[in-house]
């Protein structure tokens, strides 16, 4: 709280209203009621009833909403603590500033990783197996203790604490919940969800490698935007229910991760046979906490791989992988993927066949000119009147040639969007991939063309042929709401 308050917003959290219970009645139109309580100030004590249409529950791996839906988590510990503090010190060890793992012989092992500032670095130390019997002791072990045996592991190098920001215990735990929301298995597709949860209140784990935050970032932003959606009335309530048959999956997946994961960096020196195992570990597997492995199936907003050959470098069900193309308007090398932002639009990249740029008579003209203005194209469909006529659908063009050879003029109206209310035309979504650099080579993509379908949350949806016009709108239909 303190840190708030001296920040520059100046903010004072308040931390006076807590969960209670929650009912859920899907006959009514605010089908969840949440049974809150007041504990400071001066209604301290009292409870109150909130109806809200939808409750999500990132409360932790104690969560109340988890408890509240009837879930619980499942899984085992590993019988292993460890000490975890944010230090400022003066020492002798040579790498405190490099990410590394610290083995000593006899007395376990240290996690270093450098944070923020050039000063804080965070450890976590092994404090050693834990007994059965324990009951969760290991918990009370005092901050001087870890400290004292940090230096015992780093011996002949030591460590001169100077300020500890934070620091806490905890035992290793894999679990992961039966429930991601408040629909039984039964009545899957029959109903739709109205209560989520996310975070560690779906999945506990080690506290290392940064997969925790990462992972739990992914369930909030994979929900954040199908919530938007449904609330905004751009889509269906059958959005949401592929919140829970996405990140289950992924959840269990951290789940395995992490089990190998801190059980290399736990296991003792002498019984190594290569030194370098847990450096290819992580090596092989980095891209998982960032989201890079995670592949989603086919459903109603990712397609199947039958178009797959013509992007061959971007995984259906993956995340974008971006690479550099030339911005015609301002002649920059960016990064494309770069340029999508976090607000809940679907982009369509097009990448376009060997012509040339043109109005007409081309494969990709053809295409656009069917995008802009046939009454059954999505962007007609689904894009509001009265808005930037790219508010719903982010459509950019990838040329082939060289961007001497791109001029703005013969450039189809769908990949020149209307902006602002003077009606300004943009031309920054026009791009090259001439000129040294070629994202065609780099992500394998076909020279006839192929239209790339990034969802929100910057996973590919679809990849499809440049005339494949029916298939373009069947896929947005499975998801999207005509506007009124």
């Amino acid at each position: 709280m303190g840190d708030a308050e001296r920040a520059p917003g100046r903010v004072t959290p308040d931390y006076g209203i807590e969960f209670v219970d929650m009912k859920i009645d899907r006959s009514q139109d605010y089908p969840c009621a949440v049974t809150i309580r007041y504990v400071a100030g001066a209604r301290a004590g009292q409870e109150r009833v909130v109806r809200a249409k939808y409750v999500v529950g990132g409360d932790g791996a104690r969560s109340l909403v988890r408890s509240a839906l009837g879930h619980k988590l499942h899984g085992d510990a590993s019988m292993h603590a460890w000490g975890v503090l944010d230090l400022l010190v003066n020492t002798d060890f040579p790498d405190y500033q490099i990410k590394c793992l610290v083995q000593s012989h006899d007395q376990g092992s240290i996690l270093l990783i450098p944070r923020e500032g050039g000063y804080l670095s965070r450890l976590y130390v092994d404090l050693g197996e834990t007994d059965e019997d324990d009951a969760g002791k290991v918990r009370d072990t005092p901050q001087q203790a870890i400290i004292d045996r940090a230096n015992e592991i780093l011996h002949p190098y030591t460590l001169d604490v100077k300020g500890v920001a934070w620091w806490s215990v905890y035992e290793v735990a894999h679990r992961v919940t039966d429930g991601f929301d408040d629909v039984p298995d039964e009545l899957k597709g029959k109903v739709h969800p109205h209560a989520f949860i996310m975070g560690d209140a779906c999945h506990t784990h080690s506290a290392k490698a940064g997969q925790g935050m990462n992972v739990s970032i992914q369930d909030g932003w994979n929900l954040s935007w199908k919530l938007a959606a449904v609330l905004e009335g751009r889509a269906p309530e059958s959005l949401l229910d592929t919140y829970s048959s996405e990140r289950k999956v992924i959840a269990q997946n951290l789940i395995d991760f992490d089990k190998e994961w801190s059980g290399l960096v736990a296991k003792p020196v002498d019984e190594w046979d290569d030194p370098s195992g847990l450096a290819k570990f992580y090596d092989d597997t980095f891209e998982f906490p960032m989201g890079y492995m995670t592949q989603y199936p086919e459903n109603q907003i990712t397609t199947g791989m039958q178009h797959q050959g013509l992007a061959a470098g971007l995984p259906i069900g993956k995340a974008f992988k971006s690479a550099e193309v030339i911005r015609r308007s301002d002649v920059r090398w960016i990064h494309l993927g770069h340029q999508h932002e976090a607000d809940g639009r679907w982009r369509v990249y097009v990448f376009a066949d060997e012509a040339a740029p043109a109005l007409r008579g081309t494969p990709t003209a053809e295409f656009a000119n069917w995008w802009q203005n046939d009454p059954a194209s999505p962007k007609v469909l689904y894009t509001p009147k009265d808005v930037d006529t790219d508010a719903t659908f982010d459509t950019k063009v990838i040329y082939q040639q060289d961007y001497t050879e791109v001029e703005p003029g013969p450039v189809p109206a769908a990949f020149k969007p209307i902006k602002h209310q003077l009606g300004l035309e943009d031309v920054n979504q026009i791009f090259s991939a001439g000129h040294g650099r070629d994202i065609f080579r780099e992500r394998e993509i076909s020279r006839n063309g192929a239209i790339v379908v990034v969802r929100p949350d910057q996973y590919i949806a679809g990849i499809f042929p440049l005339d494949a016009r029916a298939e373009v709108a069947e896929f947005f239909a499975r998801h999207m709401l005509p506007v009124k």
